[in-house]
């Protein structure tokens, strides 16, 4: 299919051929009718990607700011490698459409095969032929309505939110700064409400057709007849309401806001606009500063956009479904007008000549709409593919190695080609000899076509099963969120594949159950976890100047893993498990691998009041192991540090730059310490990877034996009944 993409780095617009996404539970798969171009938003994006690496700096200091602080926790190499990797990237534009449901996917009952539906997201409603819209972010179109018209459902959702927030009643005055797309639909839902409007733009024809739409005068805000028609309407007290719906970094209008805004009115904010607010302005008035959230609540929130989530009406009356829903009800009972909005219709073949039309200001418009071409034949309902999983178990339960042909190099497919994907593996394995990178498999169609340009992917597809089906594919790497691990795994194992699947394994001890299933049932245990600290160069080295140990042990690991950005997927622990247990394996494995032993018991203790852990790890021949995971830290300081002291000795290591060892040489101390600062942090994947490619090539032994990985896990899982259980937990797994 074709997708219109941009790459942020170079501003390069393209139409591109992407694979068609899956339709995954809980949502539907959408091909398009017509979809909205957001002149204001999506032609601000568009700029930016043309700017200078400085100018887009300048545009967006919160992401520097993101990326100063991943300069003091991964180093400059790794951090330059995942901007420059999100930068030089196709990225999605669009975000409101109307199309035809073409597959079902479960736990939808709403809509079936065929309807019409008005979708809504940056994510989802994409200037796409076919998109997967989950359920919260489409609603069925009204009959009678134009798919063109129901096309506009989420600029309108936007609009109408920003009124919500304006709290409007009959009678008042409103102000509405910017009569853009957004700005002339709050203009015609104020109207609707019985609210008299005033607009302001310095464009003649936008004030004329707001006027058309309904406001009451409209007039450049440089000229008095904004003022004087504010006088009029209000006898000289100021609107009750002002509506921010304009861009730019001018801000004239919040001045203009709180010239012409009566005593303790509300001001609300919709667009983008500069918002140094004049003090003395506000406070003598005691304006009421108010933002409205794009689409309405519900927005930004995982569980209610992904999981499919309500918020119960009594207590959330108007939801971004329920906005969208209410829009299209007004426009298909001719409350509001949005065709006098549409000033072109281009073909979607046509999109980057559109685009860049728009950019150099060739094509004047309010509102443009992509025009798809029809789709031919009706897709069938379907849900979510069923897996059998094979009840015949294997004679002996022995390792099933793939036969490969001499010579010929490792075929890899990779499930998942999110951030850690493509900047901390595809990297090393896209220059390794000897690697063919064979398939990309990802749910959204945009990752898997970026990381077959990058990488050199042979395909990109979204098709797992064929994938897992094709016998000249020897390993396959599972690097999707956390939740997805185990069965992924679970089917790869089915598939006769060598598998390398990022931490954590399993997010339960009965996914955990089913993976040693698998491997017994059908003989393959060709099995390798991402636990890559074990491999880094610093820290063997320092292991093997340690030298082997006659008693036990203390080791002392430090893990200031920091807060979370808001959004993050990691705080999603209904689905994917707590953040302990998503990366705690990591810290588990390199103890119990410097300790050369499996853990036998797990006590772990929390911080009131907040995520961090104090775990306890006791071994056989009696070591102990405490990791301090911690999320209340100075960012500033280094993530990760390690004491191991045995045998009258102290091995550090400082977040993988520094590694020293102090020991007692019976003359006196000695002292080593690494020789040079690495140049960056090398955490082990470039190894790891290494041994995982010679074991799929030599069929020999996989780099960490099972029994290990297997155990490290469920320490991991331990940590959690420890926690719940006020005690210690017992490994009898692990002896």
């Amino acid at each position: 299919m074709k997708q219109v993409v941009q790459n942020y780095k170079s501003g390069e617009l393209a139409v591109l051929d992407v694979p068609v996404p899956g339709c995954k539970p809980g949502g539907v798969l959408v091909r398009s009718a017509y979809s909205l171009i957001s002149t204001g938003t999506e032609l601000m994006k568009v700029s930016e990607a043309g700017m200078s690496m400085l100018g887009k700096a300048r545009s967006r200091p919160d992401q520097v700011a993101k990326v100063m602080q991943s300069v003091a926790t991964n180093g400059v190499p790794a951090t330059y490698r995942k901007v420059m990797g999100k930068l030089d990237s196709y990225t999605p534009l669009g975000y409101s459409l109307c199309g035809v449901v073409e597959q079902v996917g479960t736990g939808i009952d709403d809509v079936k095969v065929g309807d019409l539906v008005a979708c809504a997201g940056n994510e989802h409603a994409l200037h796409a032929e076919l998109n997967w819209v989950p359920k919260n972010l489409y609603v069925p179109v009204p009959d009678g309505l134009a798919p063109r018209h129901a096309a506009f459902g989420t600029v309108g959702s936007i609009a109408m939110q920003g009124v919500r927030q304006g709290e409007p009643q009959l009678g008042e005055v409103a102000l509405v700064i910017g009569l853009g797309l957004i700005g002339q639909l709050v203009v015609q839902l104020l109207a609707a409400s019985g609210v008299r409007v005033v607009g302001a733009d310095p464009d003649p024809v936008r004030c004329e057709l707001a006027e058309r739409l309904g406001a009451a005068a409209c007039g450049d805000p440089a000229s008095s007849a904004v003022e004087n028609s504010v006088a009029e309407l209000t006898g000289g007290h100021g609107v009750d309401q002002v509506y921010l719906a304009a861009g730019g970094g001018s801000n004239q209008p919040v001045e203009l806001a709180a010239r012409l805004c009566r005593d303790r009115g509300r001001v609300v904010d919709i667009g983008k606009c500069r918002l140094d607010l004049p003090w003395n302005a506000y406070y003598e008035k005691e304006l009421d500063v108010r933002f409205s959230r794009s689409y309405g609540p519900g927005r930004y929130d995982p569980e209610y956009e992904l999981e499919g989530r309500d918020y119960p009406i009594g207590y959330v009356r108007w939801t971004e479904r329920r906005n969208l829903a209410c829009f299209l009800d007004l426009v298909a009972r001719g409350s509001v007008d949005v065709e006098p909005l549409v000033s072109h219709i281009a073909d979607f073949d046509d999109a980057v000549e559109t685009y860049q039309r728009l950019k150099d200001g060739e094509l004047k418009a309010v509102a443009v709409l992509f025009r798809y071409p029809e789709h031919a034949g009706q897709a069938e309902e379907a849900g979510a593919p069923a897996v059998a999983v094979p009840a015949v178990k294997r004679p002996g339960g022995g390792v099933s190695t793939p036969a490969r042909a001499a010579r010929t190099p490792v075929r890899l497919a990779f499930v998942g080609a999110g951030n850690y994907a493509t900047s901390m593996l595809l990297p090393h394995l896209a220059q390794r000899d000897g690697v063919e990178l064979s398939t990309v498999v990802t749910t959204t169609a945009l990752s898997a076509a970026n990381a077959k340009r990058k990488f050199g992917f042979a395909e990109a597809t979204t098709d797992l099963d064929a994938v897992l089906g094709d016998k000249s594919i020897d390993a396959v790497f599972v690097v999707t969120r956390h939740s997805s691990h185990a069965e992924l795994t679970r089917r790869a194992l089915l598939a006769g594949k060598s598998v390398f699947v990022e931490k954590p394994l399993a997010l339960t001890e009965d996914e955990l159950a089913g993976v040693l299933a698998t491997v017994e049932e059908s003989g393959n245990d060709r099995l390798q976890v991402g636990f890559n600290r074990r491999f880094a160069p610093l820290l063997t080295e320092a292991k093997k100047r340690f030298g082997a140990r006659t008693g036990p042990a203390s080791l002392r690991y430090l893990v200031n893993a920091g807060r979370l950005q808001h959004g993050s997927w990691y705080l999603q622990q209904g689905t994917e498990g707590s953040r302990f247990a998503g990366e705690g394996g990591h810290f588990i494995d390199t103890a119990s691998w410097l300790l050369g032993a499996d853990p036998v018991s797990v006590y772990a203790v929390a911080a009131s009041g907040n995520e961090d852990l104090q775990v306890v790890l006791r071994y056989p021949d009696g070591s102990t192991a405490t990791i301090s995971y911690v999320t209340t830290g100075a960012p500033g300081f280094p993530k990760e540090t390690l004491d191991l002291v045995a045998d009258g000795k102290v091995l550090r290591l400082d977040d993988f730059v520094r590694a020293s060892l102090f020991a007692d040489g019976g003359v006196g101390p000695k002292k080593w310490v690494s020789s040079r600062l690495p140049k960056a942090r090398d955490k082990g994947q470039n190894a790891e990877l290494a041994a995982f490619i010679k074991a799929v090539r030599t069929g020999g032994p996989m780099p960490v034996p099972l029994e290990s990985l297997v155990a490290t896990t469920a320490a991991t899982l331990a940590v959690q009944a420890g926690l719940a259980g006020g005690a210690p937990v017992t490994l009898e797994r692990a002896r």
